[in-house]
């Protein structure tokens, strides 16, 4: 294990295990062990993916996240890692308003150190952390429940999309010239990738914001284990008219296309057609180097439960996914309000309730927010405490209200799922303040870095 523990010691848990920073020794060990605690086949078939993306995070640049951003639990007696998690800072936005997020990730413990409070622990000092950098939102993926019981709810689409099966990938007629082309993406095309990712933006919710530097590390950052893969999207005049992004790995026979982005005024339907073509080959070299013996099955859109490609090839795309969904966590949420008044400002401007004038009282049953609107103004938020369940204008039980925050569920939907959530009889008004301050949005996050 890593000879400078003393140095980058944060606490003793006692029974032999210490609680530390890591450090680019620690690569190595900390690459195995993920690539073996989340391999989805076992610990004895690690998954490469991971092994690369863990040791890159502690062995080369990155913009935001540095090697004592891991967290490492150590069993100093038999010189092994026991858990692990580790803090990755990034800036979303919110209708546009941006805003800092902390991305806990590889949170992980050995089979053998279970129920033992390690993940707690870490999660403490790493929601400190996250509290120390201004980050106003934590953010992570993983198994079902697990992260509701450290203040998380399940509230944004996570993966899911559309499955266009070899079969139904268009040929092109005898002597027909492919329109559009693949060509792999260089650092040149990057202010061309970002202006697209960026306008992607518009038909999403939540965005993850990338700046140059984050651009540079998707491109040239990365082992080829960890790489995302970005082809940029040609005519026959050597035009770029858009992108698209996979990673280095498949998902059983599909290739996984994470990204896919069209210039304004060029055609997404025969482009669609032509990028269908030019990744099957790419996708059949990558799983014939890992399985000779198969053959690639689909083009899998992970591209969450809308994009304009759905629309487009509809009839090439014939199976669903179900989205996953994200976790978030919001902290201080009337800070969390205060901060996108500009974005709910702009709802009510454009709505039919301009100029709006009144309170909005949230109750959380132990907790209540209200909201203070003055001309169409945002002029405060304060906390309030409810001293019977009937108070206030609307009621949200445990955490949904952070569902129709995030767009996830409207309204009408958490009260059909929730008979604790209510909207006050005598101001059915305040229910219609709430649908147009807060309402069902999609949104489709690229979060990993």
């Amino acid at each position: 294990m890593n000879p400078k523990t003393n140095e980058t010691l944060i606490e003793d848990l006692g029974e032999g295990l210490t609680l530390r920073h890591a450090t680019p020794a620690d690569a190595e060990s900390l690459a195995d062990f993920n690539s073996r605690v989340h391999s989805d086949d076992g610990w004895d078939q690690p998954e490469a993916f991971l092994y690369h993306w863990t040791h890159d995070s502690l062995t080369k640049p990155h913009p935001t996240l540095k090697p004592s951003d891991f967290l490492i639990v150590e069993d100093r007696v038999k010189g092994r890692i026991a858990s692990t998690m580790n803090l990755i800072p990034q800036t979303w936005a919110y209708s546009g308003v941006e805003f800092g997020v902390g991305r806990p990730e590889l949170v992980a413990t050995h089979p053998d150190y279970r129920q033992r409070g390690l993940i707690r622990k870490q999660f403490d000092l790493v929601h400190r952390w996250s509290a120390e950098r201004g980050h106003l939102v934590q953010a992570i993926t993983g198994i079902p429940w697990y992260y509701r019981q450290f203040g998380y709810e399940m509230t944004v689409e996570l993966s899911g999309g559309r499955r266009c099966y070899t079969p139904l990938i268009p040929k092109l007629k005898e002597g027909e010239q492919e329109a559009y082309r693949l060509r792999r993406a260089t650092t040149a095309d990057i202010p061309f990738m970002k202006r697209l990712d960026d306008a992607s933006a518009r038909r999403n919710l939540l965005f993850c914001v990338r700046d140059e530097a984050l651009w540079q590390l998707e491109l040239t950052g990365r082992s080829e284990g960890a790489a995302l893969h970005f082809e940029i999207i040609e005519n026959a005049a050597g035009e770029a008219v858009g992108f698209v992004r996979w990673p280095n790995m498949l998902w059983g026979a599909a290739l996984p296309v994470w990204g896919f982005e069209v210039a304004p005024g060029h055609n997404w339907q025969a482009i669609s057609n032509s990028v269908l073509r030019g990744l099957a080959p790419l996708g059949e070299a990558l799983l014939k180097e890992k399985s000779p013996e198969r053959s690639l099955e689909q083009i899998y859109f992970v591209l969450g439960s809308q994009h304009p490609v759905y629309e487009v090839i509809p009839h090439r795309l014939q199976e669903s996914t179900e989205p996953y969904a994200w976790y978030l966590r919001v902290p201080d949420l009337p800070a969390f309000l205060s901060h996108i008044a500009p974005a709910l400002e702009a709802r009510l401007a454009t709505s039919l309730l301009p100029g709006y004038t009144g309170d909005l009282m949230l109750n959380f049953y132990r907790s209540g927010v209200r909201l203070d609107f003055q001309a169409g103004k945002l002029a405060g938020v304060d906390t309030w405490k409810p001293t019977t369940e009937h108070e206030g204008h609307v009621a949200f039980p445990d955490r949904t209200f952070v569902q129709m925050l995030f767009g996830y569920r409207s309204l009408d939907e958490l009260e059909a799922a929730f008979p604790d959530c209510w909207v006050d009889r005598d101001n059915p008004d305040k229910g219609v303040l709430a649908r147009v301050l807060f309402p069902k949005q999609p949104s489709s996050i690229w979060g990993v870095q």
